[in-house]
């Protein structure tokens, strides 16, 4: 009991968080995993591990060794990973970026402007992955997860960029004693300041996955997670170079293309283009990109759409997911100032092709800065060529609060009356930890008249061990238009939330983790008050599993009110009028890191003035690291007074790993609301930092069933090998 009351007293709230030191070598070591080097026994282990699952400020069941060197081009983490059961070890997947929470890990976040609010995370497995992202504000994006959204289409909402791929190395191993992970990050990977000896925040993170255990050096309350920077401790004395960064990925591509919608005939492709990166300052880095091309990245997912709004799709090309926290504003998938997906992709998602452009971000003068600048091509669409440019300058201060300004203009290149501009100012305040608010405002312009094209948000969070409240309010005004954003709905409104969550452990339970109910209001009203939409989510019987998994019921009650008549399938319209009704679901999510796993989502009941019964089930597979399969399916059946009709879908995922790095995937869909069968199939061998070599075959048909098979509408094959040059470590 001592030695848990004097760490608990060590790092609770007000304490000085602990310290550590890096340990300068003229000899790295070799990345092998296998922390053998002798310069690994000159530096001073990193210990005094805390746990924030399952129990609480206890220390670390299992024995965890950290120690950190740095050489002048790359700093290294070797983690000893003790486990006194290693058969229990869970490797998880070998993919990239893949999730993390089903497997053992390890994992460091470097807070490099030491500002406590933004900051680089590097994580693996036993299986060696690379798992990397930028951490913006905390995490805290500030987002709404829309009704019908999966947690993960959610993400983060603003607050985490997964998407962003480092140039950095790690090798693990694993015997009788535990497992080991050794990294390589570059300096050149990172963004720091002009000092030549600096102290960054700092914190690292071990998962032992058997026993749902999360433990942190830099003590964490188990209502946050590693985002929650400005808890970490210090590194001391890094030792940084003053080179800049200077490098060259260009790409070569083959292929073929062919629309049998469109044109008969197959087109062939033949392109080359790429990128450079290059340090202005050790804080300021200058990308460069020509004829941008985003061949391998994956497909959308195919989604149904019960609602009279567009969905929300997520931008995955990289160019435009490095820094991309910099430049977020509003509030991320309701009102995004700027959203990527507008630039290189027209309104029905066809591509269009990007000439090139640039993008500086970074430090200067104790600022963040971010600028973008982008041409593009036209289309056959009618889609005109276009000149895109953001400017985004904000500030971090004490106490986990910031200011910024934004502005994002579109520009026809061809027609100067031809544009749209979004001004935009935002602001947080923390008040300790428990107390968060975010603000902000904004206004729209186009060649056109304006009459009430402004913008404005406020949101107030308050969060502690036992709790989870939010209140929010935004209003968007009927001619608030950003083109080159995003709004989960025409302009014209006024949006109210409230939210309430109470957490509450039973230690005397060992299989339930948490007991979590909450009950949370969301309302949709024209300006006019006209009552457009609202939803009022009951849970009070939600249970996070101790292994991982989620059970528990709800019961919706909404709220639609149309002022026009709205056509939810073909030959079923509803007409002018409100509609209120009641449903009743469950979601129930078993142990996502077994061989076997489910997640499962059921609702039943009222459906505006008829019954919807239906739900989604996602069966997963994995039975080695190396191979995994999901089976995703959804089925609704909704009757109306208008008419009945069903809506399915289908969703295949294959994988195989033949290492981290070289791996083949597969992703098979079809949509009754569409029509349309999809297939992508990807080869994958990954050098660094996302570059290869990639084989990407797509096909689309229409379909009258996932095995009924009409007419092609579309098919590719590509071929494309980039690869990066330069001083990149």
């Amino acid at each position: 009991m001592l030695p848990l009351l004097v760490g608990l007293l060590a790092q609770s709230p007000g304490a000085h968080p602990p310290s550590a030191a890096s340990r300068a070598v003229a000899t790295p070591p070799v990345i092998d995993g296998r922390l053998t080097d002798s310069a690994w026994q000159t530096a001073s282990a990193i210990t005094g591990f805390l746990q924030r699952e399952l129990h609480e400020g206890e220390p670390i069941t299992e024995r965890t060794e950290v120690r950190i060197l740095v050489d002048g081009e790359a700093i290294y983490i070797g983690a000893w990973l003790y486990d006194r059961e290693a058969g229990g070890i869970v490797p998880g997947e070998r993919v990239r970026d893949g999730d993390i929470t089903k497997s053992d890990y390890f994992g460091v976040m470097f807070d490099t402007y030491h500002d406590r609010q933004n900051g680089f995370v590097f994580t693996t497995t036993p299986a060696g992955i690379e798992y990397d992202g930028q951490v913006v504000n905390e995490g805290e994006g500030g987002g709404i997860q829309l009704p019908g959204q999966t947690r993960a289409t959610a993400g983060s909402l603003g607050g985490f960029n997964l998407n962003w791929d480092a140039t950095w190395t790690v090798a693990t191993s694993v015997d009788s004693a535990g497992w080991y992970a050794e990294f390589r990050i570059p300096f050149t990977t990172l963004r720091y300041g002009a000092a030549k000896t600096q102290a960054w925040g700092l914190n690292l993170v071990r998962s032992i996955r058997r026993k749902n255990e999360e433990a942190f050096w830099a003590f964490i309350p188990r209502q946050y997670s590693l985002m929650k920077i400005s808890r970490a401790g210090t590194l001391e004395g890094v030792k940084v170079p003053s080179r800049h960064v200077l490098t060259a990925t260009p790409y070569a591509l083959l292929g073929a293309e062919r629309n049998f919608i469109v044109d008969g005939e197959a087109h062939e492709r033949s392109e080359f283009g790429g990128e450079v990166k290059l340090g202005v300052t050790q804080s300021l880095a200058l990308d460069l990109t020509y004829n941008t091309d985003f061949a391998q990245v994956e497909v959308d997912e195919v989604r149904t759409n019960l609602t009279r709004f567009p969905l929300f799709f997520p931008d995955k090309r990289p160019f435009f997911l490095e820094n991309a926290g910099i430049f977020s504003a509003g509030t991320p998938q309701a009102v995004d100032l700027f959203f990527t997906r507008r630039i290189g992709i027209d309104n029905v998602g066809r591509p269009v092709p990007i000439i090139g452009g640039g993008r500086l971000t970074g430090r200067l003068a104790g600022l963040t800065v971010g600028g973008l600048q982008i041409f593009t091509e036209g289309n056959d669409a009618g889609q005109e060529p276009m000149a895109y440019s953001v400017l985004r300058v904000g500030r971090e201060f004490a106490t986990r609060s910031r200011l910024g300004v934004i502005g994002v203009q579109r520009v026809a290149t061809s027609e100067s009356q031809n544009w749209n501009r979004v001004f935009g100012v935002d602001g947080r305040i923390g008040i300790g930890d428990p107390w968060t608010i975010d603000w902000w405002g904004a206004t729209s312009a186009h060649a056109g008249p304006d009459t009430d094209a402004v913008a404005y948000s406020a949101r107030i969070a308050y969060e502690t061990t036992h709790w989870f409240n939010v209140a929010r309010y935004i209003q968007v005004g009927s001619d608030f238009n950003p083109e080159v954003g995003f709004l989960n709905r025409p302009g014209g409104y006024r949006y109210y939330e409230g939210g309430l969550m109470w957490k509450q452990r039973f230690p005397s339970v060992p299989w339930i983790k948490e007991w979590i109910p909450h009950v949370n209001y969301r309302g949709y009203y024209r300006l006019n008050d006209f009552w457009q939409e609202g939803r009022l989510h009951i849970d009070v019987t939600e249970f996070n599993l101790a292994n991982g998994g989620i059970v528990g019921p709800e019961v919706n009650i909404e709220h639609q009110g149309l002022e026009q008549p709205f056509a939810i399938a073909p030959g079923v319209t509803l007409p002018v009028g409100s509609y209120d009704y009641t449903s009743v679901g469950f979601d129930l999510t078993t142990n996502p890191s077994a061989k076997l796993s489910m997640v499962l989502r059921t609702d039943v009941g009222q459906f505006y003035d008829g019954t919807r019964r239906g739900g989604a089930v996602t069966l997963g597979a994995r039975p080695s690291s190396a191979l995994t399969a999901t089976l995703q399916l959804e089925y609704n059946d909704v009757r109306l007074v208008e008419g009945d009709f069903i809506r399915s879908l289908v969703v295949t995922r294959f994988a195989y790993f033949f290492t981290p790095r070289v791996m083949f995937q597969t992703l098979v869909q079809y949509s009754n609301q569409a029509a349309v069968w999809a297939a992508n199939a990807r080869f994958s061998w990954l050098s660094t930092a996302g570059n290869g070599f990639f084989i990407v075959f797509n096909e689309g048909r229409a379909a009258d069933g996932f095995f009924q098979l009409n007419e092609p509408q579309t098919r590719s094959l590509i071929v494309k090998y980039s690869r990066q040059f330069g001083r990149s470590g």
